[in-house]
């Protein structure tokens, strides 16, 4: 394949080991917040709480207000930056409903199928070709999401139901972050789905309004100080290094979400959700390692183009 200014242009920006770092950073963020919002159950609406956390975040970006008030955009840019704050509020609050409701190995492992759905989504609304072995390992991830949930076997309930609506709004999320990143800068991205997302929440939290303590109140501030550090710096490692190449580093937080509900919270290891994770990163480690080597055959000269 020949080789164009774009791919070498983006041959040149790639900076794997920073993009690894970056993912690894927001990974440790992730967990802390899973920590805080476990530990806040069901004091607070699912709705109210998602509200608060990305509202109190506001309060952080106050330092960017005078660099918001002097960006220009263009028009699409900002369609998409109102359909992913729309996309990511539903997403939001179906993650707050599931994670005081089912573990967090849970919540973890079924949120690994966003890889999954981007990969589905990238053929039907991008136009990807989607090749045989990449039809395989989809089914593969997708066997392992039935394994978690086992129908039939076991009473699903509307926490699962959940996070199967969540893994499906973070993948459009994280698809039109990932188009905003190549030309909108991340400081800018990650302050815009707060205000996007806290707009969206609001008229979903007033009608279940609980009048929150001072504790859950700070509680959720240090969910927004985390939440927002997580995005912004997974917001860098797509900046730094193709989606492929971070990707897998998000794996890490099986284990971590294993360990902090068991250590933690005290709740028991299922080894069936721990076989379904390892099928769901299984297949999304294939796709990714697919993905690399066709990037580096983009990227790599042909032997005539070295030759002089």
């Amino acid at each position: 394949m020949a080789l164009t200014p774009e791919s070498m242009m983006e041959a040149r920006k790639s900076n794997p080991v920073s993009g690894v770092l970056w993912m690894l950073a927001a990974g440790m963020m992730f967990v802390g917040v899973n920590a805080l919002v476990k530990s806040l159950g069901t004091a607070l609406p699912s709705t109210q709480a998602a509200f608060l956390r990305f509202s109190l975040g506001l309060l952080i970006l106050i330092p960017l207000v005078p660099r918001l008030l002097a960006m220009r955009l263009a028009a699409r840019q900002w369609r998409l930056i109102a359909v992913r704050g729309a996309v990511h509020s539903v997403g939001v609050a179906l993650w707050f409903y599931a994670m005081a409701r089912i573990p967090i190995a849970d919540v973890t492992a079924m949120n690994y199928l966003s890889p999954i759905l981007i990969t589905i989504g990238a053929a039907l609304f991008l136009g990807e070709r989607l090749a045989s072995r990449r039809i395989m390992a989809v089914i593969c991830g997708l066997i392992g999401a039935f394994i978690i949930l086992r129908p039939g076997l076991r009473e699903i309930g509307p926490g699962h139901l959940a996070m199967l609506g969540t893994a499906t709004c973070f993948a459009a999320s994280y698809m039109i972050s990932k188009r905003l990143s190549d030309d909108v800068d991340a400081l800018v991205i990650v302050a815009m789905l707060s205000i996007t997302v806290s707009i969206g929440l609001l008229p979903l939290a007033l009608p279940v309004w609980v009048p929150p303590s001072l504790g859950q109140l700070g509680q959720l501030f240090l969910v927004a100080v985390l939440a927002t550090l997580g995005h912004y710096f997974m917001t860098l490692a797509f900046k730094a290094a193709p989606m492929t190449v971070t990707q897998p580093v998000t794996f890490l937080q099986l284990v971590w979400a294993v360990s902090l509900g068991a250590f933690v919270f005290d709740e028991p290891v299922d080894p069936f959700v721990v076989l379904g994770g390892v099928l769901i990163l299984s297949s999304v480690t294939f796709i990714t390692w697919r993905e690399a080597v066709l990037k580096r055959r983009q990227i790599t000269p042909p032997s005539v183009a070295t030759k002089v």
